[in-house]
């Protein structure tokens, strides 16, 4: 123990950037400070000594014309031609530590909540290579959510990376309020990236409440904060996540969202210049994504099961920043608008929803009443619409008839309130009671009885 805490102090020392690099301003341009005279990599940290005001503090995004690129951290009002630059730090590092829990913090690691001052008790790079694909431990053991569809029909693992797609206003923030406060995990760390001022207050009152708090970590950089600022906290969120795995905990680690990351990313990629790629967004945007997501997963010490939001828009699950984060995790829950406008919460689409990791983590008996359910619900939504303008004549096809019955019991499992607590057990437990029910409901449709569950839209 005595050897890492050396080794870490040691590798903070060797990255550390000698005094005396400086330079000045060049020109402004956009949101970028260009500076002459400045031999210092990306990612360093500078500072721009202003003579009005306070300094400024910015972040080299690139370089152009023999010039270096700053992206400042706040406003650019009082940055004059010729004002010195001087490099502050070539490495960038997030303090770490057990008292992280309970704390709200801003990009940097500071503490923005008027708790008092936060002791690090060590420092993670912000930056961290993924862990090794020879290293990894294969994902056998479930986690659970809190969430009743998702436990029954969707189980997640312990390391697995889920994303939760939805548009605007279905749910989203007061789902993941409930998965922090009702998951298995040990410690939960929250990145708010780019969400809005009300929000973050609505969503650590409203949503996380103390119960959830009290085990949690939440990193926040609001909408209004400069786009270096967002994508910091995002890295510090995961290196703070990375911390509490290396303690051999369960850890859960949720990012809201994905696409206001991408969009912080397009946003300096174009200032540095970039060529635009994809709907306008730069190739560094697909660059960033699997670097980040790879770094959450099952490590012999511990997991980082990621939770990760995306944004998606116009209800298109098939916009760029979609697909390709589709393609990169491990599974993904879709929030649909059609259950969010029936009063249907969570609005979680159980079709259009998968997890990869369910046949490993999840019981053969599980998995099979799983199927089940979820073929049950398919048919149902195949004949939906007949059904509502009494068009449907029973008797033509059993399996059908059989999904028309236990369709208002199968919505009511789906369905859960804000402040239903859910353990895992007891979502297998549900799940198998309501397959009871099912197999009793297929014996009166055999035996001609009327079902218990009149056949209608819930």
């Amino acid at each position: 123990m005595t050897m890492t805490a050396f080794s870490r102090q040691y590798e903070l020392l060797e990255q550390m950037n000698p005094k005396g690099i400086t330079g000045s301003v060049a020109g402004v341009a956009g949101l970028t400070v260009s500076a002459e005279d400045l031999p210092v990599p990306v990612g360093s940290q500078c500072e721009i000594l202003r003579r009005t005001g306070k300094p400024l503090i910015g972040e080299v995004v690139g370089f152009k014309d023999h010039r270096t690129v700053i992206m400042p951290y706040d406003e650019l009002v009082g940055v004059a031609r010729g004002d010195r630059v001087c490099c502050v730090s070539t490495s960038q590092h997030v303090p770490v530590g057990m008292t992280l829990l309970g704390r709200v913090l801003d990009g940097f690691g500071r503490p923005i909540d008027d708790a008092g001052e936060l002791h690090a008790q060590d420092y993670y790079p912000l930056l961290s290579a993924a862990p090794s694909a020879t290293a990894r431990c294969r994902i056998t053991e479930p986690l659970g959510t809190g969430i009743r569809s998702i436990d029954s029909l969707l189980t997640c693992g312990q390391g697995q990376r889920m994303g939760i797609f939805a548009g605007p206003g279905l749910g989203k923030s007061i789902l993941l309020g409930m998965i922090s406060r009702y998951t298995s995990a040990d410690v939960i760390v929250i990145g708010l990236v780019g969400e809005r001022g009300k929000e973050v207050r609505d969503f650590l009152d409203r949503d996380l409440t103390s119960e959830g708090r009290s085990r949690s970590v939440v990193v926040v950089s609001t909408s209004d904060q400069s786009a270096v600022l967002r994508i910091r906290a995002t890295l510090a969120a995961t290196a703070a996540a990375e911390y509490f795995r290396d303690q051999g905990m369960k850890v859960l680690l949720l990012i809201d969202s994905l696409t206001r990351l991408a969009m912080a990313q397009r946003q300096i990629g174009l200032a540095a210049g970039e060529p635009p790629a994809t709907k306008g967004y730069t190739p560094s945007v697909f660059a960033m994504l699997p670097k980040l997501l790879e770094r959450a997963g099952q490590a012999p010490q511990g997991s980082i099961t990621g939770f990760y939001t995306v944004l998606v828009e116009g209800d298109d699950i098939t916009e760029p920043i979609s697909d390709a984060v589709r393609g990169i995790l491990d599974g993904h829950v879709w929030l649909s608008r059609s259950l969010a406008n029936r009063g249907h919460y969570p609005a979680i689409s159980v079709l259009e929803s998968v997890s990869r990791i369910m046949p490993d983590v999840a019981d053969s008996v599980h998995r099979e009443v799983a199927i089940r359910v979820k073929r049950l619900v398919a048919l149902y939504h195949d004949i939906e619409d007949l059904v509502n303008i009494g068009a449907y004549v029973p008797g033509s096809n059993p399996e059908i008839d059989l999904a028309v019955r236990v369709h208002p019991l199968i919505d009511q499992f789906l369905r859960q309130q804000m402040r239903e607590r859910v353990t895992f057990p007891e979502a297998k437990k549900a799940l198998l009671e309501l397959n009871a029910a099912i197999d009793q409901e297929a014996q009166n449709l055999k035996a001609g009885k009327k079902t218990m569950y009149p056949a209608k839209v819930a």
